[in-house]
């Protein structure tokens, strides 16, 4: 996207700025003492889980990271921004899909998506165990309750047997605090968003201390219409230490939630029908959706109210204990041990949906509800049954999730130490249809093959996430499908470093295996598993007992040039084990054939760095490969061998190989005491290498299609989608007085590729042609902050925050996926008052 004047005058005041700052930049002296370095102050941050939390700065070997501190959480990180917005200003950082609606956007770190990420919760693993994914609808408010966030990039400094292909981010909560005191905030912002929070802390009473915090927010839309959001959070934290030899901390967060979503938008539709006016195919035709940059096909108005045709509601509330012991002044030991339980769902439409009805959509785009609810009404006996009429239904998914991970930390104090450790976790998951809204029909038939053929469920349930905590369908009441699984994990880590003056090295190895086992409650009897070979066990059919063996290697060596200066290099090879959502054909206890294998990646970096108490400089490099890498994704109206049309697909990809290398360029000058300057660049070059083979899954009746059986494809050269591949940063911050302070920040993001569409693919096999995917066009976004704060007493103040995303009102589009693009933010704000006390 092009830069106006505007731009131009900005991004020049910002290299002037850049300029200065390393020919201006000297040592603090009495009277331009420069304060304590705030990028991390572990004695004061991580009071908790010392062992267990493994944070850059305690280990001597460095890694690419990026710490970002509690002021600025608080300051950019609150209210309707989402917390993956607070790592954008980190080199090979990438985040889209704000749009889609509350907790809906994705990050991405060297080119890999978040379920190649690892996050990290005061030590614990938040990624799901299923498919590796993170949604932080679950998460809303985790940025009002962090401490630190530590964005390792790369291979990081976790000791855990986690294979994190990009990165590591850690999230270190608020601990217990040592002084009394709490805070009321009120926060606004655009599309009338307001939040309401409380905290409080105790103080350590004695042994015995206690932190609290909850909030309540709404707003009718995020940025796009038809993107209402509401929800709450709370957070709890309770500390004891009986003695200084012992520290205990317990926690618990939830963030219950509903919010409406907008997707991806197509092309612009021309329908061709026939003689009945019954859609037969859709064209698509150059431009943008109909909807318009704030449209949303998902969303329309029923009996005069709005409703949309997407929604997320969930409750995922996490509880963790932190037990930190002192053996002796050479010994201590770090153990965390957590649970969590999930429950919510999706809804979407079932039956004929908009999209096979001609006046489905409206001029505006918007689903005609009321069109539909009539077609409803004119059903044999008002019952919607295959694709005749329109319902809406959740697809649940619920899970319970507990572990715990323990490190024993032996310092000789002689420069070498010695970490030993495990990774226990034992998950259950189960995934279900179950009715919301009927739109006047009198219910749905299901077909299940251990209950009569077309039964017909009426029962509907509430998409709040505290009904769906305590209110779920029962067998007889679910409808599509009905099946559950379950994975346990263990690890088992170790790390030796040795450090001195001059240099440090370290080495880590760990073990794991993970055992899966998927149930289905619908496809079968006991007579039809026979039959097809299937296990049936306890009523239900079973995929069988399946144990995969993985391992991590690291090491690393670096070299104190001065006390100023230090290079570094890091290499490391994992075998993954794959997903269960990969290994299974979805819905169903078969395995993808031929068998998913263990991913392998292997990955060097290495770096410089120069840090003083007013200039640090970061210079990083990397090469990652990664093989054996499987992948799935949705998609729409494949055409198989036979010329027949599956609306709704599931394309399921295998031995993948991607090659990820790249530079990355930050700095952090303090100008003067007052008046700070950071900046950012990476370069990357992602590409796939090779062949692979794929699958496609027609997802309403489960089947693979024909001819896709053992589908074969070529993705050499071809670039890796969905994230920028480069990245370009400036930022400042001036305290213009004491109390007041100013501070901007300066995105580009170009090199940015549309993800990866089998079926494009498949047509440039077809034709003779080289498949290669779109470029989307580059675009730069500008946030402007001030803070102002005031002193009521020595005990009492008064904060007031402010904000503007996207400056300029910038347009552009942030990502394409294989139904079509995602339009960015335009202008949002936010803004805020704080009373502490």
């Amino acid at each position: 996207m092009r830069l106006n004047s505007k731009k131009l005058l900005f991004v020049g005041v910002f290299a002037l700025t850049a300029s200065f700052t390393f020919a201006q930049v000297v040592e603090p002296t009495d009277s331009t003492k420069v304060e304590q370095d705030e990028n991390v102050s572990l004695g004061e941050t991580l009071i908790i889980g010392k062992g267990v939390i493994d944070v850059a700065e305690a280990r001597k070997t460095p890694v690419a990271s990026t710490v970002i501190t509690r002021e600025e959480i608080l300051d950019k990180g609150v209210g309707n921004v989402e917390f993956p917005e607070l790592l954008k200003n980190s080199p090979s950082v990438y985040v889209a899909d704000q749009a889609a609606g509350f907790g809906d956007s994705k990050m991405y770190m060297r080119g890999f998506d978040q379920s190649n990420t690892a996050f990290l919760l005061n030590g614990q693993p938040i990624n799901g165990m299923d498919n590796g994914s993170l949604y932080w609808s679950n998460w809303q408010s985790v940025s009002d309750i962090a401490n630190l966030i530590d964005v390792q990039r790369g291979l990081g400094s976790s000791k855990l047997a986690i294979a994190s292909v990009g990165g590591t981010v850690n999230i270190v909560t608020k601990a217990t605090e040592k002084k009394e005191g709490g805070f009321v905030r009120y926060l606004t912002g655009n599309d009338s968003y307001q939040k309401q929070t409380v905290g409080y802390n105790t103080g350590m009473k004695g042994k015995w201390g206690a932190s609290f915090m909850f909030d309540n927010w709404s707003a009718h839309r995020s940025f796009a219409r038809g993107t209402e959001g509401k929800g709450q959070s709370y957070f709890v934290s309770v500390g004891y230490k009986p003695s200084e030899r012992h520290t205990f901390n317990f926690m618990i967060f939830g963030a219950p939630q509903e919010h409406d979503q907008n997707f991806s938008k197509p092309m612009e539709r021309e329908y061709l029908t026939d003689s009945k006016g019954n859609i037969t195919d859709i064209i698509k035709t150059p431009g943008y959706d109909m909807t318009g940059r704030k449209g949303n096909s998902n969303y329309g108005f029923y009996n005069g109210e709005a409703l949309s045709g997407r929604t997320n509601y969930y409750h995922k509330p996490v509880a963790n204990l932190n037990w930190d012991f002192t053996i002796n002044e050479k010994l201590s030991l770090s153990t965390v041990v957590y649970a969590s339980t999930g429950t919510g769902g999706g809804i979407g439409t079932l039956g004929n949906g908009p999209g096979y009805t001609l006046d489905g959509y409206k001029s505006n785009g918007e689903i005609n509800w009321d069109l539909l609810a009539a077609g409803n009404k004119v059903l044999p006996n008002g019952v919607s049954t295959g694709n005749n009429g329109t319902v809406l239904a959740s697809s649940v998914n619920n899970h319970f999730w507990y572990g715990g991970v323990t490190n024993l930390t032996f310092d000789t104090k002689k420069g070498l130490k010695f970490d030993v450790g495990a990774d226990i976790r034992f998950y259950q998951g189960e995934h279900y249809q179950q009715l919301n809204n009927l739109l006047g029909a009198s219910g749905r038939t299901a077909t299940n093959a251990q209950r009569a053929k077309d039964y017909m469920v009426s029962k509907t349930y509430s998409s709040s996430p505290w009904n769906s905590l305590f209110n779920k369908a029962d067998r007889s009441e679910r409808i599509g499908f009905d099946n559950s699984e379950t994975i346990n994990y263990q690890g088992i880590f170790g790390q030796a470093e040795y450090s001195n003056k001059v240099f440090s090295v370290f080495f880590q190895g760990a073990l794991s295996w993970q055992e899966y086992e998927k149930f289905d409650n619908w496809n079968y009897t006991a007579e039809s598993a026979a039959k097809a070979g299937v296990k049936f066990k306890n009523g239900q059919a079973s995929s069988g007992e399946r144990t995969e063996l993985g391992y991590n290697l690291k090491a690393g060596f670096s070299f104190n040039l001065n006390e100023e200066n230090k290079l570094f290099v890091n290499a490391g090879r994992f075998s993954r084990q794959p997903y269960l959502n990969n290994m299974f054909v979805r819905n169903t206890v078969k395995f993808v054939t031929p068998d998913v294998k263990n991913e392998e990646i292997q990955s060097i970096e290495a770096g410089y760095r120069y840090k003083t108490r007013t200039l640090k400089v970061n210079i990083n490099g990397y090469y990652t490969q990664w093989d054996n890498r499987a992948d799935t994704y949705n998609g729409q109206n494949y055409k198989d061998i036979n010329g027949d049309s599956h609306r709704n697909v599931r394309y399921l990809l295998n031995d993948l190989s991607q090659e990820h290398k790249g530079i990355e360029v930050d700095f952090e000058a303090k100008v003067t005491r007052d008046w700070t300057v950071r900046g950012y660049t990476s370069v990357g070059d992602w590409r796939y290498k090779g062949d692979f083979t794929y699958q496609v899954q027609d997802t309403d009746t489960q089947e693979i299609v024909a001819g896709t059986e053992n589908g074969k494809g070529n993705l050499d050269g071809v670039k890796v989608g969905n994230a920028a591949q480069f990245t370009f940063g400036l930022g400042t911050k001036v305290k213009a007085t004491k109390s007041l302070s100013f501070d901007a920040d300066f995105n580009y993001f170009a090199r940015l590729y549309e993800n990866v569409n089998v079926a494009d693919i498949a047509k440039a096999n077809i034709a003779g042609t080289t498949y290669q995917n779109e470029t989307i066009r580059p675009y730069a976004i500008v946030d402007l902050g001030m803070s102002y704060n005031f002193k009521l007493t020595s005990s009492q103040s008064i904060r007031f925050r402010g904000n503007i995303k996207n400056l300029f009102n910038d347009q552009y589009i942030s990502r394409k996926d294989n139904y079509g693009y995602f339009w960015g933010n335009g202008r949002t704000w936010n803004a805020g008052v704080t009373y502490n006390f």
